[in-house]
Formats: structure tokens, C-alpha cells, sequence
């Protein structure tokens, strides 16, 4: 494609503000409902569409913006698509934008939570998803290898990979997430970061609302709280407590969905029983057949939660919400308070350096779930050979996600 063509078809200078913002949420509702593929597919997309089709930003800032929601915790997808939407029309429009992009595929998973609990009894319904769950074992086979191979470059890294693996498999605790991957971050920086680097601290703290840092902090131990005091036996009780755990997951979690679900597995599934395996990853299968951002399976986890807790559908309704709202809060909220002052943020080689730990330390907590979600597959040979077929296709041809999830439900029809 050439300069010019490019050129023509991005945004004319002439259409007013209010055109350029309708035409902005049109492109949105477009690439809502076509971006397959996760994060790395995601900031493709935007690159073609955003950048070269239309000029919503410079290529420079959309990759800015990556790079920031790299550093930060929560959907990496989601977060770069609202920071464009503030960059093009401020606080208003990235919220719509957030809302489009998300419900779509949220409404769909929650709409999967309560037809499984209506057809799981149905022997036909279990026997068509017996090739999507070892199907959803290859997949995060293949996430686990792929971060394995992109992060532990180091000696020090592997050592946090191995470390967090084999102490969150002696612990299986949730409170065991937040503990390692501070460690992981003060041990990166303090190892890979030169004495000098202090200048700039003071003109970055100079830019943070003490009163934002406090909401965003008080959110969560304001709900942590009421969850431990409020009465277990109050119909109020599990939505509470779901809320602070997405929401605290939400501010744990780096790298994306492909570290989401192994922590998700290990809190609700091995911990708290809340779903069972097959549950747990028929969600996640269908959700990699959906476009939009992986962080939406917590609709369904949240719904399948309070299903299995006599809610009914009217509950099963109000988990998904929670669940949906609880982990996306966080990185919604600090990609808005960030983004002013990420051009002081981005200096600062500490907070670079930590990340690298971060993410050898969440490529530990996925070789964890691997590891408990293989467990229910015995010596089923049949499912073990489609688990190691599904991360062949993965690693060594180009068929996307949601093909291979359709396969499996074909398979499922057929035999």
C-alpha cells in the first residue's frame, strides 16, 4: 500500500470533533468484533486500523502505549485501546470505548454460564465438549511455553520461574500471588539496576494525586474487609467477596489473560472449589473461539460461581457483572491516571528492571496450573493426545485459536 493511499483514507483534517469521534466508535465496534487472536494479534490491528488506515495517533504513541500497559498491571489489549480513545477524545469517549470493547463477548460468556448449568446434566452436551477441554490444556501449554521462551533469558529469571512454580505448589494459597510477585520485582530491580538512578523520582511523584492512589487502594481494602466481616450466610456475602477477588487479581496480574487464567485456576477451581476443572476449561475453550479481550472469561467464572452456589440466573447474572467490573477496575483506573505523566514514569529504570522478575515469577504460576489442570486427565490417552496435537498446531502452523476450538466442538458432534 502506498504513502498516498494511506494518506486518503485516514481521518480529513476538516471533519469536526464530534465526526471524528462517531467515526472513531464505528472503527471500534469493527475491531471489537473481529480481533481474534489476543494482545500480540490485537496491537496489530491497531496499528493497521488506528495508525496507518485512519491516524488516530502516531505510530510512536500507539507504541508508547503498549509499552506502558507492559509495565502494568491488567488487560494489555484493553488498557491500549482506551488510552487511544482518551488521546483522540478524552475521559468520556475512553469509557464507551471500554464498554464496547468489553460487552460484547462478556455478554456471551455470561450467556455460557447459565446454559451450562441447564444443559451440563445432559449427557449429549458433556460428550460434544470432551475434545474442547484437553483442547483448553494445549492451549495454555502453548501460553506457558511462549512466555517461558520470551522471559527467561537469564539465570536469575529461571531461578524465579522455578521458585514461584514449586512454592505455589506446596502453598496453593492466593494470598501466595501478591508475596512472590513483589519479591520477583524488588529482586529484578535490585539485581539489573545501576546505583545512579534517582534524579528523576522526585519530578514524577510530583505529578501523582495522592487522593486517586488512595481511592485506587481503598477500593480494595474497603471490599477486602467487608467480605471478611459481613455474614457468610448473607445472600450478599459471595458477591462481596467475588468482587474483592477479581479485583485484587486485577491488580496482580501482568502480562495479560495467558497469566489470568492459571491464577483464576488455582484460586477458584483448586482453592475455594468454586467451579470444577471441566468447567473451568470448557469457559476458557469457548472464550478463545470469541474475538475481544481474554480478561471477559471472568464472566463466566463469576456466573459458573454463583450458579454452583444456588443463586439461580438472576445470581449467576449479578456474578458475571462483578466478576466483569472486579478485574477490569484496576487497569481501567491506572491506564487513566497513568497516561498523563507516563512520560516521567518511563525513565525510570528501577520500575523497568522489576518487570522482568514480574514476569519469570508469573511464568512460574503458569507451569503451576499446567500442572493442576493436567491432573484430572489421568492416563486418558485420547485426551492427552489432543492436549499435545492442540500445542503442535499452535507451535508449528498458522491456524488460529478459534478454528482449532471449532474443530474440537466438530469432532464433538460427530463422534
Amino acid at each position: 500500500m502506498t504513502d498516498q493511499h494511506i494518506a486518503s483514507q485516514k481521518t480529513p483534517p476538516s471533519v469536526g470533533v464530534g465526526a471524528r469521534r462517531f467515526l472513531f466508535l464505528r472503527d471500534v465496534i469493527l475491531y471489537t468484533l473481529t480481533s481474534f487472536g489476543g494482545p500480540q494479534a490485537h496491537i496489530a490491528v491497531l496499528m493497521r486500523e488506528f495508525v496507518e488506515k485512519r491516524g488516530y495517533i502516531k505510530e510512536d504513541e500507539l507504541m508508547e502505549l503498549n509499552a506502558l500497559t507492559q509495565i502494568l498491571p491488567g488487560p494489555s489489549s484493553t488498557q491500549t485501546l482506551v488510552g487511544i480513545a482518551w488521546k483522540v477524545g478524552g475521559l468520556w469517549l475512553a469509557i464507551i470505548t471500554f464498554l464496547i470493547w468489553l460487552l460484547p463477548s462478556a455478554t456471551i460468556m455470561c450467556m455460557a454460564a447459565i446454559s451450562f448449568k441447564m444443559f451440563a446434566a445432559r449427557e449429549r452436551f458433556v460428550e460434544i465438549l470432551r475434545f474442547i477441554q484437553p483442547m483448553a490444556i494445549g492451549i495454555v501449554a502453548y501460553a506457558t511455553y511462549t512466555f517461558a521462551y520470551k522471559f527467561l533469558k537469564t539465570r536469575v529469571s529461571s531461578m524465579l520461574a522455578i521458585g514461584s512454580l514449586i512454592t505455589t505448589l506446596i502453598l496453593q494459597n492466593p494470598y501466595a500471588f501478591p508475596i512472590l510477585i513483589m519479591m520477583g520485582g524488588i529482586i529484578s530491580s535490585a539485581m539489573e539496576t545501576q546505583p545512579q538512578e534517582n534524579e528523576i523520582r522526585v519530578s514524577l511523584f510530583a505529578n501523582v494525586n495522592p487522593k486517586k492512589v488512595g481511592y485506587f487502594i481503598g477500593i480494595l481494602l474497603f471490599f477486602a474487609a467487608l467480605g471478611a466481616l459481613i455474614n457468610r450466610t448473607s445472600p450478599f456475602s459471595l458477591p462481596i467477596r467475588l468482587f474483592e477477588n477479581f479485583y485484587r487479581n486485577g491488580i496482580l496480574i501482568f502480562g495479560g489473560g495467558q497469566v489470568l487464567v492459571p491464577l483464576m485456576y488455582t484460586e477458584f477451581v483448586e482453592v475455594k472449589h468454586y467451579l470444577g476443572a471441566s468447567e473451568f476449561l470448557s469457559g476458557y475453550a469457548l472464550q478463545q473461539a470469541l474475538p475481544g479481550p481474554t480478561f471477559s472469561f471472568t464472566s463466566f467464572v463469576g456466573g459458573m460461581s454463583m450458579g454452583n452456589q444456588g443463586y439461580g440466573i438472576g445470581g449467576q447474572i449479578a456474578g458475571a457483572i462483578v466478576a466483569v467490573i472486579g478485574i477490569n477496575l484496576p487497569g481501567l483506573i491506572l491506564i487513566l491516571f497513568i497516561v498523563p505523566f507516563w512520560n516521567d514514569l518511563r525513565k525510570i529504570t528501577r520500575i523497568k528492571n522489576s518487570f522482568s522478575g514480574i514476569n519469570a515469577v508469573a511464568v512460574g504460576f503458569m507451569a503451576t496450573a499446567l500442572i493442576l489442570l493436567t491432573r484430572p486427565m489421568g492416563f486418558n490417552l485420547l485426551a492427552i493426545g489432543v492436549a499435545i496435537s492442540t500445542f503442535l498446531l499452535l507451535k508449528f502452523t498458522k491456524i488460529k485459536t478459534p478454528f482449532i476450538i471449532i474443530i474440537g466442538v466438530v469432532l464433538g458432534l460427530i463422534f
